[in-house]
């Protein structure tokens, strides 16, 4: 019976290969922000509301205008063709059916277009060192109906993570959406293949001014990820994005960094309702969702969840891990005296002392 996440977890450990479940589970160096995250929501207590009519309880709201039936997205993760033949075409299916939106990675084994034809898609964009193979993406990711771009600004290059040294995909696996010629990801011996990939092929000159550029080129909503400070919160506002990821890699890029859960305030406060905000890392439970909405998230994403959900049982795991999350959600308004995601709200908060 799984009752948690922490039950997906646990059998999808037992289904993947070592070398899989390591680079799935694997945070950078000590792995102090990949702690930091999942502690950083249980700092908080909920002061719930009595003598509230909780009957019609919903978990459903809009992201960039859209409805969901609840605020909890799939996140881009890489390589889900590791978990599950079906790779992110599963994902994509599962999070479809469970009333969410999926955010597909560059570093995908499934093409964009196949991706998008199971169900509401958003693209995470890496830019090249190529910039015409940059936009070659952009345009196939808009053609193929994905709803949104979601720029990861975190990954000049790539966090060490012990774990994955040799880390390497295996033959019949690519990169279909991708820059052209550079379709695999080999192993090294005593280095990671995946971190000398991102050194050769992304660009590490990325600047503020390469937001303009990708929001003139791409004509989708574009939504910044990776953002942790106030200060480069309001920069993207200024710069007109339609988001914000409060993020941190999921605690696979720089270590000893903020949790998202202790950044979100600031981002929020420094945004003041003039883009939307979502954030990631560390979620588990309803309650912590219960807690982003409360610090001014307008949804959270989910990445490891989904790929144990992958992992376990394709499609329908993927669906089953975020009906979960919604179910415990939904629960938790309810006991919170929040019968609706616009009652949550940070009166419900106060610090652990």
């Amino acid at each position: 019976m799984r009752r948690n996440l922490g039950d997906w977890e646990r059998e999808a450990a037992g289904r993947l290969d070592a070398m899989t479940a390591t680079y799935y589970a694997s945070g950078s160096r000590d792995q102090r922000t990949l702690q930091a995250n999942r502690r950083g929501w249980q700092q908080w207590q909920l002061r719930h509301r009595v003598l509230v009519d909780v009957s019609q309880a919903t978990t459903a709201t809009t992201v960039l205008g859209q409805p969901v039936a609840h605020p909890i997205l799939t996140a881009p993760t890489a390589f889900h063709g590791l978990a599950h033949p079906d790779a992110e075409q599963a994902t994509a299916r599962g999070t479809a059916a469970a009333g969410g939106r999926f955010v597909l990675s560059t570093l995908s084994n499934t093409p964009v277009e196949v991706v998008a034809a199971e169900g509401p898609t958003w693209f995470q964009l890496y830019v090249y060192k190529d910039r015409g193979a940059t936009g070659a993406m952009v345009d196939r990711a808009r053609e193929a109906g994905c709803q949104a771009l979601v720029l990861t600004c975190d990954a000049a290059v790539l966090g060490t993570r012990e774990g994955d040294v040799g880390f390497h995909l295996p033959p019949h696996l690519s990169l279909p959406n991708a820059r052209p010629g550079a379709q695999g990801v080999p192993g090294v011996a005593g280095d990671s293949g995946l971190s000398r990939y991102v050194a050769e092929q992304l660009d590490q000159s990325l600047t503020w001014d390469d937001v303009t550029w990708l929001q003139e080129r791409a004509g989708l909503p574009v939504v910044l990820k990776g953002i942790v400070r106030g200060d480069d919160a309001a920069r993207a506002v200024d710069r007109g994005v339609a988001g914000i990821v409060v993020s941190n890699h999921g605690g696979r890029q720089l270590d000893a960094g903020v949790a998202t859960a202790d950044a979100l305030a600031e981002v929020v406060e420094a945004v003041d309702g003039r883009c939307e905000v979502y954030v990631d890392g560390g979620l588990r439970r309803g309650t912590d969702v219960l807690v982003a909405l409360a610090l001014g998230a307008r949804a959270v994403l989910v990445g490891r969840p989904a790929l144990w959900g992958l992992a376990v049982d394709g499609a329908d795991g993927v669906a089953a891990v975020l009906r979960q999350l919604q179910a415990e959600l939904l629960e938790a308004m309810q006991l919170a005296g929040a019968p609706t995601v616009e009652r949550v709200t940070s009166d419900l908060l106060r610090p652990m002392r």
